[in-house]
């Protein structure tokens, strides 16, 4: 365990009485996906380019900005966040960090998970249960080795399905999320389904957005998860489910299997007008919206003479901004991606 030295948060806010946070469509913000680093040690090729280049070290939060900056958060009423990445588990003394953030459960926080790509996870899921993590999202869009080391351009399959088996040993609950790819995994799609279902895990599948540059052309295997539902159904019977995690996922129960299936449709089928989210990057920048361009610098506000109160003014104008909606495409070959930021810089 490192010896950095991380505050232990305080339950009462500055004035008494913080403001929740409501944007200007009355929607109540109460879930915040705050990324700790951008970097990953893998390499998908949907999500960033080979050669990615990676922020400087010293334009990252520390630890201890992280955790001020997520109790800023939780003192206006956010009560669920989750770490995000880039790959979480690859920035160093993390467990630090979880372990701070663990101390305000039930103290203000429901709830406190991540999303990885469990090439890491194998080495941190005890610690992450102690940590009071109930439940991890990882990412894997095939079982085939030989495909997955030619999407992530590492073979490291092998570790992921370790990291998958570390986590339901240490008690988590494992939701895998894989992108459909046209021409890639989508024939695939069924058996990694009833794989995960097999196993006792739930399984989203999102749809492949437009964000930063890659090598290739994403409309080349946009698979429009209408398409994929209606496949499904010639084998298995779908009935939709109405639970609802906090996130953009809508359910449908798999008789066959009897496991749970979540379809995210940022393209097909928008899925703004619930929205409850906030996203914030390793340096701090809050984005308001996943697919909009509108920001908020938190870390000039961490960084000044009075960082509570210009946060909370940060936090304040960051509901001005909030858009209603996205506006994905996914319709124009060789069109500009909906924003030039990388998944990995935004937070997955």
């Amino acid at each position: 365990m490192s010896d950095v030295s991380i505050r232990k948060p305080d339950l009462i806010a500055v004035d008494g009485t913080p403001a929740p946070l409501v944007d200007s469509f009355k929607r109540r913000i109460t879930y915040l996906r705050l990324s700790v680093t951008d970097r990953c040690d893998l390499r998908c090729s949907y999500c960033m380019p080979e050669r990615m280049t990676f922020l400087p070290k010293k334009e990252v939060l520390t630890l201890e900005e992280l955790f001020e900056l997520a109790t800023g958060f939780i003192d206006r009423g956010v009560d669920k966040i989750r770490i995000t990445g880039g790959e979480p588990l690859v920035r160093r003394d993390i467990i630090d960090l979880f372990e701070a953030l663990g101390r305000r459960l039930g103290h203000g926080l429901r709830e406190l998970t991540l999303t990885t790509n469990a090439t890491q996870l194998a080495d941190h899921a005890d610690a992450l249960a102690k940590a009071g993590v109930r439940r991890v999202n990882i990412s894997l869009d095939t079982l085939d080795r030989d495909k997955f080391a030619e999407l992530t351009r590492r073979d490291a399959l092998p570790q992921v399905l370790d990291g998958i088996r570390a986590a339901s040993e240490a008690g988590l609950k494992v939701k895998l999320n894989a992108v459909a790819l046209k021409d890639i995994n989508e024939h695939e799609l069924p058996d990694l389904i009833a794989w995960a279902h097999g196993q006792g895990h739930e399984v989203t599948l999102i749809e492949v957005m437009p964000l930063g540059e890659v090598e290739e052309d994403r409309l080349d295997h946009f698979l429009p998860l209408s398409e994929v539902r209606q496949r499904l159904e010639k084998s298995w019977t779908l009935t939709d489910n109405d639970a609802n995690t906090g996130g953009p996922a809508r359910y449908t129960d798999i008789a066959e299997t009897g496991g749970r299936l979540g379809m995210i449709t940022p393209l097909t089928n928008n899925f703004c007008a619930g929205c409850n989210r906030l996203r914030v990057t390793a340096t701090g920048q809050l984005y308001p919206c996943l697919g909009g361009s509108e920001r908020v610098d938190l870390r000039g506000a961490l960084r000044s003479d009075q960082p509570q109160v210009n946060l909370a003014k940060a936090l304040d104008e960051a509901m001005t901004i909030k858009p209603e909606r996205h506006h994905f495409r996914m319709d124009e070959r060789g069109a500009e991606p909906a924003q030039p930021r990388h998944m990995s810089m935004t937070g997955g």
